[in-house]
């Protein structure tokens, strides 16, 4: 049975990653199982529920959230690569045997990167909307005008930004969130702007910087990908702005033992438009089943 040691009341504090980078992290719920949700305090209010049955650890990757502000150029330089060894930094410090891990966005490609890199420490692993395996392959682009109109709004907004810093980065929010949604109304469902953190303000010099080239750097191959037998399971909007759906189908292709969840007529964040089909998967999945809607993907 895989457990953990420190995993037990609700608490929250710090961890020390390589080069003593300090990382914040929240665990609730107790039991066998832990399942660690990296950069997911943007997911706490939607997820939190699945702590009746297991830990959750949400933590703050490196220079994000509340986790330490790094100056230190030498402890960025590796981008998608620390936050990789940042998550063995925060397995071992939780002294959990095999983890269950949910990634979202760039960061399911981060924990699709993990799995390939320590296949042995994980038990199951949950993508939402992940980054593409290969940033270098082209996809189809949305055929909508949300993408040119929500660019227009934020040119007009830079012409009229706020002086305070955490006002614009919430009218910034205000217009980038209907990106992600196929329909505007639930537009404000979308809650993932913590304005007022400062990493999270500054978050877009770190990502062009650093993240988006160690990232573009990468071509992973089939041999990689054979190292992990965990079960792999994509979830993916057809909708998805910011993610292509035909990317969360190659991480499907790719993985040896992979199923995929198409969400028809979802954007990046298909748990809020099709609640019922997203949740009830997931907590199939985390149970140790394949739901019933989860296909195999065919070249």
């Amino acid at each position: 049975m895989r457990v953990t040691a420190r995993v037990g009341p609700n608490h929250e504090g710090f961890l020390t990653a390589a080069g003593g980078v300090q990382l914040f992290y929240r665990q609730i719920g107790a039991g066998p199982n832990p399942l660690v949700i990296p950069n997911g305090f943007h997911l706490f209010e939607d997820f939190k529920w699945l702590a009746e049955k297991r830990p959750l650890i949400f933590y703050d990757v490196r220079n994000r959230g509340q986790s330490e502000a790094i100056v230190d150029d030498q402890k960025l330089e590796r981008g998608i690569h620390n936050d990789v060894d940042d998550l063995e930094a925060v397995r071992q410090y939780f002294a959990i045997e095999q983890l269950d891990v949910i990634g979202h966005s760039y960061i399911g490609f981060m924990a699709g990167l993990y799995a390939i890199t320590y296949p042995e420490t994980v038990n199951r692993l949950l993508l939402f909307g992940p980054m593409q395996p290969s940033a270098n392959k082209q996809y189809p682009v949305q055929s909508d005008n949300t993408l040119s109109q929500v660019s227009s709004e934020l040119a007009q907004l830079q012409k009229h930004r706020s002086a305070d810093p955490i006002e614009a980065c919430k009218d910034f929010w205000a217009v980038l969130r209907k990106i992600y949604v196929t329909d505007a109304a639930d537009a404000h469902k979308i809650k993932w702007d913590r304005c007022e953190l400062p990493n999270e303000r500054n978050f877009m010099k770190y990502w062009t910087g650093k993240i988006l080239p160690s990232i573009q750097r990468l071509e992973l191959t089939p041999n990689e990908f054979a190292r992990v037998k965990a079960p792999v399971f994509i979830i993916h909007g057809t909708r998805d702005r910011s993610a292509p759906y035909d990317g969360g189908r190659d991480w499907t292709l790719m993985f040896p033992n992979a199923r995929l969840l198409t969400v028809h007529q979802a954007g990046h964040a298909p748990w809020v438009e099709s609640p019922d089909l997203v949740f009830d998967a997931i907590e199939t999945f985390l149970d140790g089943q394949w739901p019933a809607a989860a296909e195999r993907v065919t070249p």
